[in-house]
């Protein structure tokens, strides 16, 4: 095994007790990025606000946070543009800005994961583009409800036969059959809701499992990712993905 194969593998954040090079078919089966690319906008917006609270501790100067900001905004254009360039090295969305990012401003870009592990780094992120999916489904749920409504009330005349056990029971509105499932969507709502809450959390600065070495302030990275609380234990921060399934399940 050739030593550049070597270093290859030992960039890898997960490879590092590795000493040969991982398959390429292996490579295909553990990327992500070609679901986990949707979330570039939630990695940027944390990554901008850890520097700015690794400003706060000394661990940058005020020149290497701008350039980081800024080279991170140069990368969020790109996505938005649709002029990423992926390469066969991006085997997630985290890696891929890291890389551009290391592409555009040099050697700051490499102080940007000081303290701050992959673990929650990932955790934040799945939570920001959560919480931002949430309030866009919730809008959508409710302009639905909407055209229920708005059937109901013009078709109030309209009556149809009630069923119960499959078999024809008592004669009701078309309306106040529609509005069944207004109301079905009205507790969707609710669940929504209940759900934001509990993503609204913020794992950043739980560190790999046993939180921040360089007692990053937490409480200022919450308030500028607009997360009303951090999270109390590092490692359901770091492990948790409950949410997620609550989500699907809605």
């Amino acid at each position: 095994m050739s030593g550049e194969s070597t270093a290859k593998e030992g960039s890898k954040l997960w490879g590092g007790r590795f000493t040969g090079a991982t398959d390429p078919i292996m490579e295909q089966f553990n990327a992500s990025i070609g679901y986990d690319k949707r979330m570039w906008k939630a990695d940027v917006q944390g990554s901008q606000a850890y520097v700015k609270a690794l400003l706060r501790v000394d661990l940058v100067t005020a020149e290497e946070m701008a350039a980081i900001h800024e080279g991170l905004e140069r990368v969020s254009g790109e996505w938005a543009s649709g002029k990423f360039v992926l390469q066969p090295g991006d085997e997630d969305i985290h890696t891929a800005n890291e890389r551009r990012l290391k592409e555009l401003i040099g050697a700051p870009a490499g102080k940007l994961h000081t303290g701050r592990s992959r673990n929650d780094q990932v955790a934040t992120d799945m939570r920001i583009w959560l919480r931002e999916g949430i309030t866009k489904l919730r809008t959508f749920v409710i302009d639905l409800i909407k055209v229920f409504v708005g059937k109901a009330k013009e078709d109030i005349h309209i009556l149809m036969p009630g069923y119960t056990h499959m078999q024809r029971a008592q004669p009701i509105r078309w309306s106040h059959w529609l509005l069944s499932y207004a109301w079905m969507l009205h507790r969707d709502i609710q669940r929504l809701d209940e759900l934001a809450v509990r993503v609204n959390v913020l794992p950043l600065g739980s560190g790999a499992l046993a939180g921040n070495p360089f007692n990053v302030d937490r409480d200022f990275l919450a308030k500028e990712l607009s997360f009303p609380q951090v999270g109390s234990n590092s490692l359901d921060g770091t492990s948790g993905r409950d949410f997620v399934g609550t989500c699907r399940m809605i």
